[in-house]
C-alpha cells in the first residue's frame, strides 16, 4: 500500500467531493521519472546519441499519455457509477418513505454499514500489499492517524464523536428533505454544499480568495431563493428547502473541520475512521430508534411490514457511493468524481418527470441551472485564468507563423513579378 498510498478525507454519505484533500504519490513518481529521463535525454543529445534520446522521449510520452488515457477512461466509469449510486439512493429513499416513514431509523441503519469499510480495506491490503500484516498490526498502524497514543477515549470523544454527529445530521436532514419536496430539488440544492465549503474554508482555513468562486457562491444562494419562489413560498416546500440547505451546511462544516482538526488521511486511516463512525453509531445511537418506536414518532406495526429490500438497497447504494467518493481518487481525477454528483440532478429530473411528481416551471429550471453552473464553476482549478492565458498565447504563436509565411509568400510573388517586368523591358531594348 505504500506505493499507491494517497491522502483522502472521509466524506459523508450525502456529500460530494468538494474540498480537495487528495495527493496521490504515484503521480509524483511518474513525473520524477519523466524529468529524470528527459535529463538523460539531453545529456545523450549532447554526446551525439540523438536517435536513442528521441526513442526514450517517445517512450516517456507514450507512457504518460497511456496513464492519462487510463485515468480518463476510469473517470468516465467513475462518473457513471457515482451518478447512478447517488441518484439511485435518493430515488430509493423516496420510495422507502411511502412504506416506512422513519428517516432517523433509515439514517441509523445506513450509517451502521460503515463498519464494513476497514474489513474490506484489509482484504484489499492482503491482496495487493507485498508486506502483509495481521489485522491487529494494521489497526495499530492506522490508529497513529489520531496521534502518538492512538485511539484513546479522549481522542474518540474530541476528534471522532463530533464528526459522527455531523455525519448523522447531514444524512438525517437530507432524508427529511426528501419527505417534503421532490428529489430533483433536493439533489440540486445539496450541490450548494460546495459553495458553503468554499466560504467556510476561506474564512476558517484562510484559503486563497478567488473571484470566480465568490460568483459561484452568489449563484448558489440565488438558486436557493429562486427554488423557494418556484413553489410560491408554501410552508411545506420552505421546510423541505430549509432541511436540505441545513444538510448541505452540515456537510460543509464536516469537511472543513476535518481538514482543520485531523488534516488528511491515507486509505487505511480513512477506512478505519469510517468504521469507527459506523461502530459508534451502532453502540451509542441504537437507543434513539427504539425511543422513536415506542413514542410512535417512527412507528411500524410489525417487523414483517418493514421493507427490508428497500432499506438494504438504500444502505448499499450509499455505501457504494462512499467507497467511490473516498477511494476513487486512486484510479481517476477528483474532478470527475465531483462531476458525477451534479449529473445526478438531470437524472433525478428525468425520473421525476416520468413519474409525474414535479412541475418544471421557468423559475425552477433557472434555479436548477444556476445552482449546477455554480457547482461547475467551483470545480475550476485555482490557476484556471493562467491556463487560459497560456492557451491563448500558444494559439497566437501558432497563428503568427502562418501569417508571416503568407506575407513572405506575397512578398516573393511581388519580387517575381518585378523580375519578370525587368526581363521583359530588357528584351525589348
Amino acid at each position: 500500500m505504500k506505493k499507491h498510498s494517497a491522502r483522502v478525507a472521509p466524506l459523508s454519505a450525502c456529500n460530494s467531493p468538494v474540498l480537495t484533500l487528495t495527493k496521490v504519490e504515484g503521480e509524483d513518481r511518474i513525473r520524477e521519472n519523466v524529468v529524470g529521463t528527459t535529463d538523460t535525454q539531453s545529456a545523450g543529445a549532447t554526446t551525439g546519441a540523438e536517435s536513442g534520446s528521441n526513442r526514450r522521449r517517445l517512450h516517456c510520452c507514450i507512457r504518460v499519455t497511456t496513464v492519462q488515457v487510463r485515468k480518463a477512461l476510469w473517470g468516465v466509469a467513475m462518473v457513471i457509477c457515482v451518478c447512478s449510486s447517488w441518484a439511485g439512493s435518493t430515488q430509493l429513499a423516496k420510495l422507502t418513505f411511502k412504506q416506512f416513514d422513519a428517516p432517523f431509523t433509515l439514517t441509523w441503519f445506513a450509517t451502521t454499514w460503515n463498519c464494513l469499510f476497514f474489513p474490506l480495506y484489509y482484504i484489499g491490503h492482503l491482496c495487493k500489499s507485498p508486506e502483509r500484516q495481521t489485522p491487529r498490526q494494521r489497526f495499530r498502524e492506522c490508529c497513529r492517524f489520531f496521534g502518538d497514543d492512538g485511539l484513546t477515549p479522549k481522542v474518540f470523544f474530541t476528534k471522532v464523536a463530533p464528526f459522527g454527529l455531523l455525519w448523522i445530521l447531514t444524512n438525517y436532514l437530507y432524508l427529511q428533505a426528501l419527505r417534503k419536496i421532490n428529489t430533483t430539488d433536493v439533489s440540486a440544492l445539496f450541490c450548494c454544499n460546495k459553495a458553503f465549503v468554499f466560504l467556510l474554508s476561506w474564512i476558517v482555513l484562510r484559503d486563497r480568495f478567488m473571484g470566480v468562486r465568490i460568483v459561484a457562491a452568489i449563484l448558489a444562494i440565488a438558486g436557493i431563493v429562486m427554488m423557494t419562489y418556484a413553489d410560491g413560498f408554501h410552508s411545506h416546500s420552505v421546510i423541505g428547502i430549509t432541511f436540505v440547505v441545513a444538510s448541505a451546511s452540515m456537510s460543509a462544516l464536516y469537511k472543513v473541520l476535518f481538514k482543520m482538526v485531523l488534516g488528511s488521511a491515507k486509505f487505511g486511516e480513512a477506512a478505519l475512521f469510517l468504521s469507527i463512525v459506523g461502530s459508534a453509531n451502532f453502540v451509542f445511537i441504537s437507543f434513539v430508534p427504539v425511543i422513536l418506536y415506542f413514542t410512535h414518532v417512527e412507528y411500524i406495526g410489525s417487523l414483517a411490514d418493514i421493507p427490508w429490500a428497500y432499506l438494504c438497497g438504500v444502505a448499499g447504494l450509499l455505501f457504494a457511493f462512499n467507497i467511490l467518493v473516498n477511494f476513487g481518487i486512486a484510479i481517476t481525477y477528483p474532478t470527475l468524481i465531483s462531476l458525477g454528483i451534479v449529473l445526478s440532478v438531470p437524472v433525478n429530473a428525468m425520473v421525476d418527470l416520468y413519474t409525474c411528481e414535479i412541475h418544471f416551471n421557468t423559475v425552477r429550471l433557472i434555479a436548477v441551472f444556476i445552482i449546477c453552473l455554480g457547482f461547475l464553476m467551483l470545480l475550476l482549478p485555482e490557476d484556471w485564468d493562467q491556463c487560459i492565458i497560456q492557451l491563448s498565447t500558444k494559439l497566437r504563436k501558432r497563428d503568427e507563423p502562418a501569417e508571416s509565411s503568407a506575407e513572405a509568400g506575397a512578398a516573393t510573388g511581388l519580387n517575381w513579378r518585378g523580375r519578370a517586368r525587368t526581363s521583359m523591358s530588357t528584351f525589348a531594348h
